[in-house]
């Protein structure tokens, strides 16, 4: 055997169940690249230590579910923003609530903290930013410009701008003092979900659901270049320290760019499915992935991944030669002046609400005494967050790098604990962890969650809803019988299987029949059959091809989809929710304002044939629509996606109230 055994270049570090329902959010602090905070339906954010199975503190105090997640630069400060619109910020090291803000009106969807002032920027769902100042816990200022959520916040390294990525497909650049929008980047074809900018450079990245990254100029405010052609959206993305490279974070894969000109350095496969946030720390990237309550963390051993010159992976553009890469310490463009002080604060607060300009009451130390911050691992407390008047502060700043697994390590499934081995999370108590646990490094395994089948079958999932390797096998009346004929393995495996084809094979020729009118050109006639046939799998099929060409949607169109709309919005399966979300909001963004504006217009004189079939169509789409209305105002409580896009929706059929 030889000495030096050849390791992983990716692995699974941990899997834990961060919360007792479904984790809506989470972050990495990019300081320590150790400390990981999660938010979840729980209405609770739980931080942890990254490699460690128990929560170290629970902060309590949200009443609805948090939406978006930050840490502060030093790590000392978190601020969560929940379902209802307030933002909480605590202090980790004294334990407690720091501040209680209110001022949205709907879900917070992007945080960030000042990089040297005590400020909070928050992006919410209302399509406003809102700058907050910590110390005197009001809000600042108030930029609007974006028409759709707000997705992403980020302050230059200077402290001077703030950009913004939205759902309305812009990225928008902000001065922070004089309280208005620098330049407005457009570009991309979908909402955008994150922006990050170069930590020396005027640059800033920003990538999208379009499945492109783009590299945009500070100085000359244009696009440096595009990388397009990903497979899938682009979730996260992270520059590297010195700034020589972009990580971006797809579907279980990571990829390194560089911009000038375009290129991939290199390609890392990374089973960590929809990650969502990155963080750099000993030379080696940490990415976090969540399913449900179970968060995932993984490691990237970036000395084994190219980071520039000739190692280059996937199809450049043209022929042009690769310039040679910029030395590190040199720059093609003007660099960030970081000042000792704080930033200057906008030239005037203006107050728009009453929630926003009142001042500390007792309504507020109310919810200040509500909220708390519970430690569930005094030991690990003590160690991450020691008092500001220590020496050392941790988490240390040298922290040894996580130790990669042997390349040809097999996969380590983690098994169900017996049930006197579950440890709550919640409650976690020292010296009683699990030695089979301990002893299987590098994946640390939480408590498990006993197998229910859910209300919404989720559309993405690796396993079907509840299977049971049991289930395929014979009952066996006497234990010791181990061993199972392959006969009556592949019996029980067949079971069932002749009804799955009978349905597949309809479904199939279902499908068939409207695709042979579809080619005759006559959409509405084809959606008839599809609606005639009574099966809202087809329905689906149709619309997910439908809402793909906007310019196919038609007012009779619509009169026929509604109804099967407010079917869609009320199944148990999460993807047909989603479809019938996507379609109302195309009619509600295409059609909406015609129906109203026909609906109340004056009748007109004589007799006007096209006019009263029209009239009679808008008055049976308003008809439709305010019932679905009704559903979509019971459902806009619902937490996670479902909830986030029903609350849209109840924004957009406002007028139906």
């Amino acid at each position: 055997m030889a000495a030096s055994v050849a390791t992983k270049t990716s692995w699974k570090l941990q899997e834990i169940t961060a919360h007792s329902s479904n984790v809506s959010s989470l972050v990495l602090g990019k300081s320590s690249g150790r400390l990981l905070a999660t938010g979840g339906e729980d209405c609770r954010v739980n931080i942890w230590s990254v490699n460690k199975p128990n929560c170290i503190i629970s902060l309590t105090g949200h009443t609805t579910p948090v939406e978006s997640v930050r840490i502060n630069t030093n790590e000392e400060l978190i601020v969560a923003g929940s379902q209802s619109g307030s933002i909480r910020v605590w202090d980790l090291e004294a334990a407690k609530i720091l501040r209680t803000l209110m001022g949205h009106k709907a879900n917070i969807c992007s945080l960030d903290f000042h990089p040297f002032g005590s400020f909070v920027a928050s992006g919410s769902l209302d399509t406003n930013i809102k700058l907050w100042d910590v110390r005197r816990k009001g809000c600042v200022f108030r930029y609007k410009g974006h028409t759709q959520a707000v997705r992403c916040l980020r302050f230059s390294p200077d402290g001077k701008w703030i950009a913004s990525a939205s759902d309305d497909h812009t990225v928008k650049l902000w001065d922070l003092a004089a309280g208005k929008i620098m330049f407005e980047f457009t570009g991309h074809a979908g909402p955008v979900n994150v922006v990050e900018f170069h930590p020396n450079e005027y640059l800033l990245a920003s990538g999208s659901a379009d499945r492109t990254v783009r590299f945009w100029d500070l100085e000359k405010f244009q696009v440096v270049s595009c990388i397009e052609e990903e497979a899938t959206p682009v979730r996260c993305v992270l520059f590297n320290p010195d700034g020589c490279c972009l990580y971006s974070g797809y579907q279980d894969l990571l990829r390194v760019y560089g911009w000038e000109p375009e290129r991939c350095f290199d390609v890392v496969l990374v089973t960590w499915g929809k990650v969502a946030d990155l963080s750099i720390c000993n030379n080696q990237l940490i990415g976090v992935s969540v399913s449900q309550s179970t968060v995932s963390s993984f490691v990237v051993d970036l000395s084994r991944v190219t980071k520039s010159g000739s190692g280059l992976h996937g199809p450049i553009k043209d022929d042009r030669p690769l310039a040679q890469p910029t030395p590190t310490g040199s720059s093609l463009r003007r660099i960030y002046d970081r000042p000792s002080t704080t930033c200057s604060k906008p030239q005037r607060v203006k107050h728009n609400s009453e929630s926003e300009r009142r001042s500390p009451s007792s309504e507020d130390d109310r919810d200040e005494k509500e909220s708390k911050a519970e430690i569930q691992n005094p030991e690990d407390y003590k160690e991450i967050f020691q008092p500001k008047n220590s020496i050392t502060r941790t988490p240390p700043r040298k922290s040894e790098p996580f130790p990669a697994p042997p390349e040809d390590e097999p996969v380590i499934v983690k098994e169900a604990a017996k049930p006197s081995q579950v440890v709550d999370i919640q409650t976690p108590l020292p010296n009683q962890e699990n030695p089979d646990l301990v002893q299987r490094p590098p994946i640390a395994s939480s408590t498990p969650v006993t197998r229910a089948e859910p209300s919404v079958i989720p559309a993405a999932r690796n396993a079907p809803i509840g299977l049971k390797a049991s289930d395929f096998l014979p009952a066996v009346k006497n234990q010791s019988q181990c061993e199972i004929v392959d006969e009556e393995a592949m019996s029980q495996i067949r079971k069932g299987h002749e009804t799955m084809c009978v349905v597949l094979t309809s479904r199939h020729k279902n499908l068939d029949t409207v695709r042979a009118i579809w080619t005759t050109g006559d959409i509405k006639t084809s959606v008839d059959s599809a609606v005639a046939i009574n099966d809202l799998s087809v329905i689906v099929d149709v619309l997910n091809i439908v809402n793909q060409k906007a310019s196919l949607w038609k007012l009779d169109l619509c009169t026929i989809i509604l109804p099967q709309i407010e079917k869609l919005l009320q199944s148990k399966y999460e993807s047909y929710v989603q479809t019938g979300c996507t379609s109302l909001k195309l009619i509600l963004q295409r059609f909406l304002p015609l129906i109203t504006d026909i609906l109340a217009a004056p009748p007109s004189v004589g007799v006007d044939i096209t006019r009263e079939e029209r009239l009679h169509k808008c008055k049976l789409c308003y008809k439709q629509l305010k019932n679905i209305s009704n559903i979509i105002k019971n459902k806009s409580g619902l937490s996670g996606r479902h909830g986030s896009a029903f609350r849209e929706l109840h924004l957009l059929m406002a007028v139906f109230e």
